[in-house]
């Protein structure tokens, strides 16, 4: 999954902020052409690209993190809103206005990529629409945080010299301490937030707020010294004078103090006051409201019309084809026992578990050069911005998923990154590494998401923006990529792309039998245990997430299955002329589109090939 700063949770989708790069060019361009034609009829295509500019500039500047993640500094010492009635007021008025803006324009004028970003601008405008209807936003705003999503998942990172805010001049110091005083208001402002659920009725549950609580507690515990927040002051740059330092150590030391203090308000709060009012059922359609919540989300996050039942019964026809092909590879390799004693050999066998945290770093570094070593053959255009690989910082690992992606700027000056959990290396096994790393790292998130960014032909919402059908789908077809690229000639790490194969599966199970059938937390784990070779701390983590953030996991097998559809009509049409390259780059090209115009996209490009 892809690292976010924040997850606002009102029924849209979450991809932004997770692109880089300055967006002045093309809105210096926008202007300069709204100039130059003041006195002459602008083209349909000249007024689209002048109204995808005008969008992307109003926009930096009321989600200024979306801007510091694009490496653009304007709005550096501003953190954002996000939570007030003003902000909510504001993002629905601007979405308002640029659909009926776009609706003015004669979609049949434009040339064929400017339709394809036409369809997909009028999309996001009217899903961000239902996000914001009273009826949704009164379910969403309420509930804030949760151990998944939420400022004080994200921000200890982004603040810490190692995410997406620079350290390189005094100023970028001093912009992240006026950060820290928005940080907290924006805590203190969550806390009545959570007091208006108390209110209406639509609240969290306890177990996420039980872990939200040990989260606060945790950060809290590290002590000042050892705190993210006072990292950059251990990393200053070689040109800073002596004078800067000294000033600089200290102020930061007392915003961590006030920060510390809001963190445990927050605690105090929910530990004290709302835990003990929270739902105890898990599932959505339990909470007030949850049920119509779910169908919205749904469909936003697969961008398709689907119904719970569906997905439901694709996730359990998906788990049984997948077992098939695992009861296969049990086997090949020898072993004499069922499919869920072979699952328990995995899980606890040593060979199969790494020996250090070192150990697993250099298993991914190793991956890495593999990956690189053959991804010509399916790729014609690579991205610039380097790879890294790390482990989670060990203050968060413990909630973290096995991994995870941040992405990097487009000119390549910060990385993308691949993160790997090594809490628990008892629990981790090394059979998925190779999955992992091309669904998070090569040729997966990384690609889909630099590809994008540094295509300066997209309008900024393409390249910087997305759905997560597209996104996930990408990820998890991209782990099958694998196979031509001859990574899984070991029957060990086969098995473990099907383990992971089989969880995409089985979240539309879960999340589908959490929210909308009424599953406990307990029977989506053991399910998860029963037809995997999961330990239960991932299975654990894995179910928590579904409960605290739902419907993103449904949009990995349904995406995925779109692109292997897509994938098949091709090699069937173009027979020799297939080329996986050529249908990458197609794929890829345009960013991240929603699953009816990327079939739309594909399908025509097919016709031109034939």
């Amino acid at each position: 999954m892809i690292k976010k700063p924040l997850a606002l949770l009102v029924g849209t989708s979450l991809l932004a902020f997770s692109g880089v790069a300055a967006a002045q060019p093309l809105a210096a361009t926008s202007a300069a052409a709204m100039e130059h034609h003041e006195a002459a009829e602008m083209t349909e295509g000249e007024k689209l690209k002048a109204l995808f500019a005008k969008s992307d500039e109003e926009n930096l500047k009321r989600n200024p993190i979306g801007a510091l993640f694009r490496g653009d500094e304007r709005y550096a010492d501003q953190l954002g809103d996000y939570i007030s009635d003003e902000y909510f007021a504001g993002e629905k008025a601007a979405e308002t206005a640029e659909l009926a803006a776009l609706l003015k324009l004669d979609r049949s004028k434009l040339s064929a990529t400017d339709k394809i970003a036409y369809d997909v601008f009028k999309r996001d405008k009217e899903q961000a629409l239902k996000g914001y209807s009273d009826e949704i936003l009164s379910l969403t705003i309420v509930r804030p945080v949760n151990h998944f999503s939420g400022f004080h998942t994200f921000y200890p990172n982004f603040a810490s010299g190692k995410g997406g805010a620079p350290f390189k001049t005094v100023k970028n110091y001093e912009d992240n301490l006026k950060r820290h005083k928005q940080y907290i208001v924006i805590g203190d402002r969550s806390i009545e937030r959570f007091r208006e659920g108390m209110e209406s009725g639509v609240l969290e549950t306890k177990l996420t707020i039980t872990n939200v609580i040990e989260q606060l507690a945790t950060q809290n515990g590290l002590g000042l010294e050892d705190s993210p927040f006072m990292a950059p002051t251990k990393n200053f740059p070689e040109d800073f004078s002596d004078a800067d330092k000294a000033r600089l150590t200290k102020e930061y030391a007392a915003a961590t103090k006030d920060i510390f203090a809001g963190n445990q308000r927050m605690h105090d709060f929910l530990k004290n006051e709302y835990l003990p009012v929270a739902r105890t059922e898990v599932g959505l359609s339990q909470m007030k409201g949850g049920a119509i919540l779910y169908e919205n989300m749904i469909e936003n996050t697969t961008t398709l019309p689907l119904k719970a039942d569906y997905v439901h019964n694709l996730g359990l026809s998906e788990v049984t084809r997948i077992k098939t092909e695992m009861e296969e590879i049990k086997a090949e390799v020898g072993f004499d026992g069922t499919l869920p004693e072979f699952f328990e050999f995995l899980r606890t066998d040593e060979q199969f578990h790494p020996e250090s945290r070192e150990a697993l770093t250099q298993a991914y570094y190793d991956m890495g050069k593999m990956v690189d070593a053959r991804i010509g053959e399916q790729f014609k255009v690579l991205p610039k911005s380097p790879l890294e690989i790390r482990p989670y910082d060990e203050s968060i690992e413990k909630f973290q998923a096995g991994g995870s992606y941040q992405s990097g700027t487009p000119d390549g000056s910060r990385p993308g990154v691949f993160y790997f959990n090594a809490y628990d290396l008892p629990s981790r096994s090394t059979s998925g590494i190779t999955t992992l790393y091309l669904h998070e790292g090569a040729p997966g998130h990384h690609f889909q998401i630099s590809l994008a960014q540094e295509n300066a032909d997209l309008p900024n919402f393409m390249r910087f923006g997305g759905n997560t059908a597209f996104v996930e789908g990408w990820a998890l077809y991209a782990e099958k990529l694998g196979f031509p690229m001859e990574l899984y000639d070991d029957p060990y790490q086969r098995f473990g792309h099907l383990d992971d194969e089989m969880l995409r599966a089985m979240r539309l199970v879960v999340d589908t039998g959490l929210h909308s059938k009424g599953w406990s937390r307990e029977k989506a784990i053991q399910y998860m245990l029963d037809n995997s070779s999961m330990g239960e701390t991932d299975a654990t983590a894995e179910v928590e997430r579904y409960i605290a953030i739902p419907t993103q996991a449904l949009a990995y097998k349904i995406g995925a299955l779109t692109i292997q559809r897509l994938k098949k009509e091709a090699e069937v049409a173009l027979g020799d002329k297939f080329d996986p390259r050529e249908f990458h780059d197609q794929v890829l090209n345009t960013g991240a589109l929603p699953m009816t115009v990327l079939e739309s996209k594909i399908r025509d490009w097919i016709k031109s090939q034939a």
